[in-house]
Order: C-alpha cells, then structure tokens, then sequence
C-alpha cells in the first residue's frame, strides 16, 4: 500500500455493506464495528442476524433506494462499499455507489487484505469448510495461541460468527470457492476439506472447479502449510517451499485418526500426526464426519502451535456451528420421543454423510427428512446424484426450490429430484403447508436438510413435536 492508499484508509472511517445480512458478510461487519468504524449496509429482508447486528451498531437498511441511506456515508472519500456476489449488479444502491466514485470491492477481497497482514488459516472444500474451521476457531481461542476468526456460521459456544483476538497473529477463515472467492486470499496455513463439484454455474465443469483450488493452493506463502484431505481429484499445486500434509478421518494420511470407539451418543479415537499423538479425542459433536472435521482442525491448530491438550479440550467442547448437524430434540423428552436435526447440507455427498450419521446414532428408527432443494442450477446439475442420496430415508418429503440469487430456469422443479428417489414414501409439499404437514403427522426421526431457509421454520416446528401426542 502506497502513502497516498494509507492516507485514504486512515481518513475513510466509514464502511457500507451491500449484502450485508449474509453470514460471510456479517462477519466483516461486527469486525469493523469492534475496530470503531462507522458502519452501514444494505439487505433484502431483516433477520435474526440482522436485528443482532443492528443490536451491535450497524445501520441497515431494508429497501434499496438510496434515499433511505444515511448522508454519513454518501461521501465517497470517507466510505468504501464492500458488497457481495449474491446481490444483484443491478441493485439501486450497488449502481449508485458505482456510479458515483465510490471504491467498491468485493468481501472476498476485504478479507484478503486482511489475510495479507496476518498469519491466516485459511479452510476451503466444497463441504466441511465451515465446522472445520469453527473447530480450529475453538481450539486456538481457548489455546495460548489465539486467534481471530471469519466463520461461515454460527459458533455456538460464543453465539457469534466472529472470534476476535486482537494480541493473536493468527486468523481462521472460511475459504469460499464460490465466485473464485478464494483466489484473493494469502494463507500461511491452508486446508482443503473436499472438492465434489459444485457451482457449476461459475465453473461450466468439474475440470474448471477442480483447478480453482489447485490456483488457491498456489497462493500459499513460502514457508506455509498445505493440509489436504487424501481422497479428494484435484492436483495441489504449492509453491517450492510449502510443506504438503495429507489427512484423513481413517487409517490413511500424515493426521489420522485409531482406535475409532462408538457408543451411545458417543464417539471418540485417537489422533495420529507426523510428530504427534493425542490419546481419547472426543468431539463435542458426535457425528462420524466430524472425526474427518477434528483430524483436519487439529493438525491447523497445532501447526498454530496449540498443543496436544488445547487440541483435546478445543474439540470436546466444541458445541457446533448452527445448521451444521444441530440437533433440537434428541428424542430424550420422554420414551420413544421424537427426534429432530438441522442441517446445511446442500451437496449430494453432504446429503448422503448426514442421513448416514443418523443411521448410526438412531438405528432402527424411522428417519423422514425434508430436503428443500438450493439453487435452480444446482438442481438441475445433480439431481440424480441428491435422488440417490436421499433414497437413504424411509421418508422424503420437498418443497419447491429455493431460489436465493437465481432466476427460474424452465423445466427446473423439485420433481426432478422428487421422481428419482427410490424411497417407499415421498411426496411434494409446499414449504408454506409445512408446518400443517408436520401437526398432521407422527415422525419419529426428522431431518431438515439444505442451504435454503427452511431453518426459519424449526422453532415452529419443535414446537409441533414436542406437543404432539
């Protein structure tokens, strides 16, 4: 940064964020208010995470017309205007700021500015991403390491999305790929969950996608870390002076995990590192992908150097991120007593890994899912590979698609999905009937499955469960 860019910066306190409801974008909000910015932001429709924000001190507005917006930050010399790619490039505010010399860039490029003076963890993967990296975020803020953390959900030991440790050198950040998003990042440490195509909107095909994260792996600092999952396609490609690590959830890779022991809501094994070994390691979260989820978290955070102890009490109290295999009725209310789980899993092999886990925690029970289909593009993409995965169930009932940033594309509707699955019970549902679906009902197992807002629904819906008969 030249003097003239840090004059800018030092006199430019405002910051506007177009967009600013997203999870990945709330994170940079509650950032710049704990530093003392002014801040202010645009979204479509309020929310829980809104109103916290607006709590916080943000100043958020809910319509785009620019009148609406507070003079304070109409001066483009004092405020940059960070937006995201969900939102529209026609959105009247997006198109006024530009039009009238604002700097504008997107959150994937403010969170590279922030990687670049810091030792950044930076996690990618088509899936796992985000409880991987809000296990490293609670390992290291509970570790003499410390960190700060940009998660892509909610943690919900600190019911906030962002860890803020200003004495750590180290930042946890979620890595996305979507919109090559991860492409403006510099990782010391860089971690790759999985790559399962995905936003072949962006991409065009699985080739393309595969060589997004070979470029992110290429912009690994001289002297960092790769820790790359041992199944995944795609061809690292880390710079000479990068050491390359290989993990598991099995019995292969450089971090691994032995002796893996199951019991009643309970899981737990050993971890295997290059010079390390860490007896009895039991997830707050017992589901079977998070073994695959600790391993990774581990090796990061003792490469952060947290040690062999930090690491077994950062993942036994790790209570989860929000929509990430929550679970609101366990069953344990009274005998036989229903059971009922969230989770954000919107890719065909997610699918497939949650209804497995619940299989394994609930055996012999009878699992009904709700899958509310994410994207147009995405539907249309994998829709045998989401019918396969959730022909798992005894029960799947969907709504329609859920839109988020897409337009309709003809011929795309949930029944491409729904025709194929191969369960004895499946049936479409209009999300507005779902809740008079559910009182109607008798589940004993129910999974609210994908990345659309169905989420909204689930206080509704515990409650139905709880109070049926």
């Amino acid at each position: 940064m030249n003097q003239k860019e840090e004059n800018r910066e030092k006199i430019r306190r405002n910051i506007y964020f177009v967009g600013a409801g997203g999870i990945g974008m709330a994170n940079l909000v509650r950032y710049y208010l704990r530093h003392g910015a002014r801040v202010g932001g645009y979204d479509r429709t309020p929310s829980a995470l809104t109103d916290a924000l607006i709590k916080e001190g943000a100043e958020l507005t809910f319509t785009d017309e620019v009148a609406h917006i507070d003079s304070g930050f109409l001066n483009p010399e004092e405020t940059l205007v960070v937006y995201t790619p969900a939102v529209p490039a026609d959105n009247n505010i997006l198109s006024y700021f530009r039009d009238n010399g604002f700097e504008i860039i997107k959150r994937a490029a403010l969170l590279g500015k922030i990687t670049r003076h810091t030792e950044a963890i930076c996690i990618a993967g088509s899936h796992g991403k985000t409880t991987t990296c809000s296990m490293t975020a609670n390992i290291l803020r509970g570790s003499s390491a410390g960190c700060t953390a940009f998660l892509g959900g909610i943690l919900r030991n600190t019911g906030s999305n962002l860890v803020l440790d200003e004495k750590s050198p180290y930042t946890v950040i979620e890595a996305d790929e979507y919109d090559r998003s991860f492409h403006h990042l510099s990782p010391k440490i860089a971690v790759v969950t999985s790559t399962d195509p995905d936003h072949l909107d962006i991409y065009g095909d699985e080739a393309h996608y595969l060589e997004a994260f070979s470029i992110f792996t290429s912009l690994i600092r001289p002297g960092g870390v790769l820790i790359t999952h041992t199944d995944l396609a795609y061809r690292p490609e880390p710079g000479c002076d990068v050491k390359v690590e290989t993990y598991s959830g099995g019995s292969k890779g450089d971090w691994h995990a032995e002796n893996i022991r199951y019991s009643t809501g309970r899981i737990s094994f050993d971890l295997v590192g290059p010079s390390v070994r860490i007896d009895g390691i039991e997830p707050g979260v017992p589901v079977e992908i998070n073994i695959d989820n600790a391993v990774a978290a581990a090796a990061a955070a003792i490469h952060a150097g947290a040690t062999p102890d930090e690491v077994r009490e950062g993942l036994r109290s790790f209570k989860g991120a929000r929509r990430r295999f929550e679970i609101y009725l366990d069953g344990s209310e009274r005998e036989n007593g229903p059971v009922l789980i969230d989770d954000y899993a919107h890719s065909p092999n997610e699918v497939k890994a949650s209804i497995e886990s619940v299989r394994k925690l609930y055996p012999g029970r009878k699992l009904s899912v709700i899958f509310q289909p994410h994207l147009y593009t995405r539907t249309r993409d994998f829709a045998p590979e989401f019918a396969e995965a959730l022909s798992a169930a005894d029960e799947v009932i969907m709504p329609e698609i859920y839109p988020a940033r897409e337009l309709p594309i003809e011929g795309v509707t949930s029944g491409m999905v729904l025709e194929k699955i191969k369960s004895k019970e499946k049936r479409f549902c209009e999300r507005k009937d779902l809740l008079n679906l559910i009182k109607n009902s008798n589940f004993e197992i129910l999974m609210t499955l994908g990345a659309a807002d169905i989420d909204r629904l689930l206080p509704d819906i515990k409650e139905l469960l709880e109070n049926r008969p």
